[in-house]
């Protein structure tokens, strides 16, 4: 029997301590900027990511708490990246919630929450630890979502989400019930064996497999399980959008990989097909809906689903003929845009929370006019933004949209090749409405005249998280190679 090893498990420990510990520090916290809750909850997840990135160095794969969760490089890593954007996050965060009377104990402690069950996710070998991180988060966001109980938008926003979500978990619930049916079991790796067998109803299996890929996509925010994305991003306080776009990201790539690759890879096929279909749907409707808007947080929301349909391409491109050899290729692509899109994600949600203030919210693309005239330097981080998300060389965007689509074309099936084409002209069409952005900013008159309040810190943040995306352009050769040892070995164990 597996042992319980605690110690493997010391990540999640520590931050289900440390969100306790801010909680109660918060109570007796008289400063109205929070500054002890602010650096407390960044210590607690700094500390966290350390001991992540500490494991993921180790490169050990170990199995832990009778068989309930894989701690593998793979987990680690993804837990690391989520670490970094939500302590990012909180940074680019503070500020905007000072400004706007919602610097509260709660946001800090649902968001070392949130933090807790993307952890839980990442790490999931069962199907019922899968749900159980799930739900931590996501109950989490919900109330987050909520968190400007004097805002009707807002309140609506958190209305949409937590019904739709619980319509996502149910999916998700009653597909793993089938599987549960069908197989007997509800451990991954038991799972794999049983489909591996082949005397299993495979008429079954493939309608669990239908509601579990549903409520992955909701999760992704893949069309045309994408209906929330738009209301939630445009309604909810901007903080909180960003906390929903970036850091959450990776625990649905993760539970995606845990249960399909690892757990059902038998099945892909099957779950292939369903996800080549989310991923056009997705590149059209995200890409096309984005160019009627004039909200900057709504245009955003499309691009998101836009962008996860590019993820959702590279993770059906796995099994090809039957066999797995584009598998490590085809994950570790997919896994290298997560991150890109992620880190590009943080700046451009930063930049418009850096541009708000008390009483006005900068979220109409028309509020960026003129930018340039008021601060080249704002307009130019945020030109480097959306080059990025457009996928124009040489920012990140234009290395992960690549790497995607080598693993589609290097599969050598006419099929994923056509899908290759189908992705490029879609993002000629994305193109469009990301540089119409940097055209009001650079070309347009400036339709607002007061000057710019500036946080040194946010400033310094925002630089270096430009710097980033410049950066790991051409020089991403480290941070691929990172994805592909991690995918490779959670493909070996």
């Amino acid at each position: 029997m597996t042992p319980m090893n605690w110690h493997v498990v010391l990540p999640e420990i520590w931050l289900l301590v440390a969100a306790c510990v801010v909680l109660l520090a918060d109570l007796f916290t008289t400063d109205p900027e929070r500054r002890p809750t602010f650096w407390l909850t960044q210590l607690s997840v700094a500390v966290f990511a350390a001991l992540h990135l500490q494991g993921y160095l180790g490169g050990q794969t170990v199995y832990a708490m009778q068989g309930l969760v894989v701690i593998d490089p793979m987990g680690h890593l993804l837990a690391f990246f989520a670490a970094l954007s939500v302590m990012v996050t909180l940074a680019y965060a503070r500020p905007t919630l000072g400004s706007r009377e919602m610097l509260k104990g709660e946001f800090f402690t649902l968001s070392l929450f949130v933090l807790l069950g993307i952890s839980v996710m990442c790490s999931a070998n069962n199907f019922l630890v899968v749900y159980l991180g799930l739900e931590l988060m996501s109950l989490s966001l919900y109330a987050l979502t909520a968190l400007r109980r004097d805002h009707a938008i807002a309140t609506e926003a958190a209305m949409k989400y937590f019904v739709l979500g619980a319509l996502a978990s149910g999916f998700l619930l009653y597909g793993m019930s089938m599987m549960y049916g069908a197989t007997g079991t509800l451990d991954i790796p038991r799972l794999f064996e049983r489909i591996g067998t082949g005397s299993i109803n495979k008429e079954v299996l493939v309608f669990g497999v239908v509601f579990i890929v549903a409520g992955l996509a909701f999760k992704l925010g893949a069309a045309p399980f994408h209906m929330w994305v738009p209301d939630v991003y445009q309604g909810a306080p901007t903080p909180v959008t960003l906390l929903i776009g970036g850091a959450p990201k990776f625990a649905a790539f993760a539970i995606t990989l845990r249960l399909l690759v690892e757990g059902m890879l038998g099945l892909a096929i099957d779950w292939q097909q369903m996800f080549i279909v989310l991923a056009v749907t997705s590149l059209a409707v995200g890409n096309l809906a984005a160019i009627a808007q004039s909200n900057l947080k709504r245009m955003l929301a499309y691009s998101t689903i836009a962008q996860m349909g590019f993820i959702v391409l590279g993770l059906s491109a796995g099994v090809v003929s039957g066999n797995t050899l584009s598998a490590a290729n085809a994950y570790s692509s997919a896994m290298f845009y997560l991150v890109a899109y992620v880190l590009t994600t943080l700046g451009t949600f930063g930049l418009i929370m850096y541009l708000s203030h008390q009483g006005f919210e900068s979220e109409q693309i028309d509020d960026l006019a003129g930018l340039s005239q008021r601060s080249t330097w704002l307009a130019g981080v945020m030109t480097v933004f959306m080059f990025s998300l457009a996928g124009v060389p040489p920012m990140v965007g234009f290395f992960a949209k690549l790497a995607v689509i080598q693993a589609l074309v290097s599969t050598n099936v006419p099929f994923y090749i056509g899908l290759a084409v189908v992705a490029v002209v879609f993002s000629l069409v994305g193109a469009y409405y990301y540089l119409r952005v940097v055209k009001v900013m650079w070309f347009d008159a400036p339709v607002r005249g007061e000057s710019l309040l500036r946080s040194q810190g946010v400033t310094l943040l925002l630089a270096a998280n430009g710097a980033a995306v410049l950066i790991f352009g051409p020089f991403s050769g480290g941070l691929m190679a990172m994805c592909r040892d991690a995918i490779v070995k959670a493909l070996a164990s």
